[in-house]
């Protein structure tokens, strides 16, 4: 007689893969990335070492970061086609959903589409890498009636994603900055979007539905959409002195303030989001103004004593992502557009070690009914 399964709401704490991957410390406060603390590879290394770990197992020597560079800016351009689709969207279209047929559009130009060995993997992720910094910058151009702005071969990966967006070479610091943020975004062991990738995967779908799938995923504002929710409540307060009384408005009338509290870090903050609450201290002081800064200051101890909250890595993120002009529309794309690797590596081991995804349900609904 077959046993009735545990009903688990949402899958909470359900084990669903084993991973080489990552994996998310959080009574040692660490987020693990094949054996290094993340939070030390982005004090401390650039974005394309973190490609390199996650996608070929191991950190680069120079002369391999050189190259692994080199190939991704090869990789810049978008396909004349793909570029008229982001021109033919709505006015209206919201900047995920724009990414999202950017995405599935590339697949058309994909020869090896349906090759799920590790090499074809790798290549087609590095080609995704470097194309859909393109797909989100130029999707929001087309948007908002403004010209193209062409990739610069020139520029370092994170430099290129960042002048593509704001048409401005960038500064050393805001450059530093934007990497950081690429870096803590790139790869949080099994949120919902790379759950969804591994999922697609698991049918023998290719990396370009798996994406595209992680893409509807992240747009929700229980997942990545948060960033865009703080930025707004942020600029609704205006000032420092106005944003606990909004805060505990918000609270009174049972609104959910976005950028705190997380599935996994329950009674501690975010590693992140410390990390961001660094970066954003360093550029406020830079521009003269640390007026912003201060109201995400109030905002946390507000958050603490009135639901023992602590911030997520969106609450710090949004306004470093303000403070380097990057359009609202586009810190969820940004946001996917990093975590491309870390699902890309995800969908390789998935595909390494197959099984597909069947749950069941625990059903409530009637039974011998007849017409």
């Amino acid at each position: 007689m077959q046993t009735e399964k545990q009903y688990i709401p949402g899958l909470e704490g359900v084990i669903a893969s084993e991973t080489n991957i990552s994996y998310l410390d959080v009574e040692n406060e660490e987020i693990v990335i094949r054996g290094y603390d993340l939070i030390e590879l982005a004090k401390n290394l650039k974005y394309v070492d973190i490609i390199s770990l996650l996608l070929d197992g191991y950190l680069p020597e120079n002369e391999q970061q050189k190259k692994l560079e080199q190939q991704l800016q090869k990789e810049y351009e978008l396909p004349e086609n793909i570029l008229s689709i982001l021109k033919l969207l709505p006015s209206k279209t919201h900047s995920m959903d724009a990414l999202r047929t950017g995405i599935s559009a590339l697949a058309g130009y994909e020869e090896d589409l349906e090759d799920r060995s590790q090499t074809s993997t790798r290549d087609k992720a590095i080609r995704l890498l470097a194309k859909v910094p393109n797909i989100v910058a130029n999707s929001y151009h087309a948007k908002v009636k403004q010209p193209f702005i062409e990739p610069r071969q020139d520029l370092s990966y994170s430099a290129n994603f960042l002048y593509m967006i704001t048409g401005k070479t960038p500064s050393e610091s805001e450059i530093e900055a934007f990497d950081q943020l690429l870096m803590v975004y790139s790869e949080h062991e099994m949120p919902n979007s790379t759950f969804a990738a591994r999922v697609i995967t698991s049918t023998q779908a290719d990396i370009y539905g798996a994406l595209t799938g992680a893409v509807a995923s992240l747009k929700g504002t229980l997942h990545g959409g948060a960033n865009e929710a703080v930025m707004k409540m942020l600029l609704e307060a205006e000032t420092k002195d106005k944003i606990e009384p909004l805060i505990l408005e918000k609270l009174a009338n049972k609104e959910r303030i976005m950028g705190f509290g997380h599935r996994v870090y329950m009674r501690k903050m975010d590693p992140r989001a410390l990390l961001m609450k660094e970066a954003l201290l360093k550029l406020v002081e830079e521009k003269g103004n640390k007026e912003l800064y201060d109201m995400c200051v109030i905002g946390e101890e507000v958050m603490k004593r009135e639901k023992g909250l602590y911030p997520n890595l969106d609450y710090y993120a949004a306004p470093v992502y303000y403070l380097l002009d990057i359009p609202i529309d586009l810190y969820t794309p940004i946001f996917l557009s990093s975590r491309i690797v870390g699902i890309s590596a995800h969908v390789d081991e998935q595909n390494q070690n197959n099984r597909l995804f069947r749950p069941r349900v625990k059903y409530l609904g009637p039974r011998n009914l007849h017409p």
